[in-house]
């Protein structure tokens, strides 16, 4: 079985267009992909097909003179938008087979599809985030400076709150009694619920504290899920072995109280009254290969190298800022992180076309936020303190 696409020419193909033809086909599998030429016409039938390998045998001199015909074939395969992936190659038949489901929607229904959130109270009112605070860093306490936020005025929350830890932040205490960290930390949340727009996202990378046993990937999410907000989903953020160079050998080789180890972070997504975030389709800025990629849940992106540079103990890196903006927000929507730290989610979104808004309790985590951003636009930015 092959996904068929036809080429057609006005002229029969000349006896070095059927050579080309006759190469290509040496340079793959049937079971990959395959060409015949009859009446005019460029069958190709795929299967599945490496294309940075098809674009490094059109590169190759042998094949200059044949160009025009591979160039075609090129172009065809990638005007196919519909395919899976299967390591470096695409996927065009049974890429989607999975057992199927009669009756879904019917089935949704009857089990009551995200129950927990159904009795909300936001309002679908949209409100305009004041220009003194768009495109701005500020200095201050997260809860108080949100509080002058009007309701439903930002597209989407992305942040990391402080890990309790016990790490080394600028002018922020980082290991206290784990009620206060926690109090303190859904009354800014609440205070994010609130200026989320009706379908805004709100998305929090946490990493439990594995040494104190305290979930609190679980707990972040069993707060928002009492406040109404839909769970649409978890990423695991594969951190490749980052956090596992040493042995618990207090636990060494015994099922008393053995220590697990982790190599990755966890990343909550949820919304705000519905699903569906509603915008316009020319402010897409992710591609199908990305797209692609990127909604199975499990992301491997090595951790910020440049936390030194930026004197700052716990960032996380610019891609994986630029998946999730990319993922679930559009250009020209308003970006927030509330605990901001030395600007990568704002620096992200400056990069690509979103409107930002960053606050940190500390001036110079902010004054470092601002540098990033000014390298980005070019020009000395505005400078906001509260």
């Amino acid at each position: 079985m092959y996904k068929e696409i036809s080429i057609n020419y006005k002229n029969n193909l000349n006896h070095q267009d059927i050579s080309t033809i006759k190469q290509f086909n040496n340079s793959f599998d049937e079971n990959e992909v395959k060409i015949d030429y009859i009446d005019n016409k460029i069958k190709i039938m795929l299967k599945e097909i490496d294309i940075n390998k098809l674009k490094n045998i059109i590169k190759e001199p042998s094949n200059n003179t044949n160009k025009d015909i591979y160039d075609d074939i090129l172009k065809s395969i990638e005007g196919v938008k519909s395919y899976g992936l299967k390591g470096n190659k695409r996927k065009y038949v049974d890429y989607n087979k999975e057992r199927k489901v009669t009756n879904r929607k019917e089935k949704e229904l009857k089990r009551n599809q995200y129950y927990y959130a159904k009795d909300n109270q936001f309002s679908k009112t949209i409100n305009s985030l004041p220009e003194k605070y768009t495109n701005k860093i500020i200095v201050g306490d997260s809860k108080q400076i949100l509080s002058n936020i009007p309701d439903n005025s930002i597209d989407i929350i992305f942040t990391s709150p402080p890990y309790n830890f016990g790490l080394d932040y600028a002018n922020n205490q980082d290991d206290e009694h784990w009620e206060d960290y926690f109090e303190k930390l859904f009354s800014i949340f609440k205070e994010c619920i609130r200026v989320l727009k009706y379908g805004g996202r709100i998305i929090v990378n946490v990493q439990p504290l594995f040494s104190d046993y305290v979930p609190s990937h679980h707990l972040i999410s069993n707060f928002f899920i009492k406040e109404k907000l839909i769970w649409k989903g978890e990423i695991l953020w594969e951190k490749n072995n980052y956090n596992c160079k040493y042995t618990a050998w207090g636990s060494w080789k015994s099922p008393s109280n053995p220590y697990l180890k982790y190599t990755w972070e966890f990343i909550e997504v949820f919304c705000k009254g519905e699903m569906k975030k509603v915008g316009n389709k020319d402010d897409i800025s992710i591609s199908a290969d990305e797209f692609k990629k990127w909604v199975v849940a499990k992301w491997s992106i090595a951790p910020e190298r440049n936390m030194k540079k930026y004197d700052h103990p716990a960032m996380f890196p610019e891609e994986l800022v630029d998946r999730v903006l990319k993922l679930f927000s559009y250009e020209g929507d308003i970006v927030l992180d509330p605990f901001n730290g030395v600007g990568t989610t704002t620096a992200v979104a400056k990069k690509l076309n979103r409107n930002y808004m960053g606050i940190d309790i500390s001036s110079e985590y902010c004054k470092i936020a601002q540098e990033r951003i000014k390298n980005i636009k070019g020009e000395v930015g505005l400078f906001a303190d509260e």
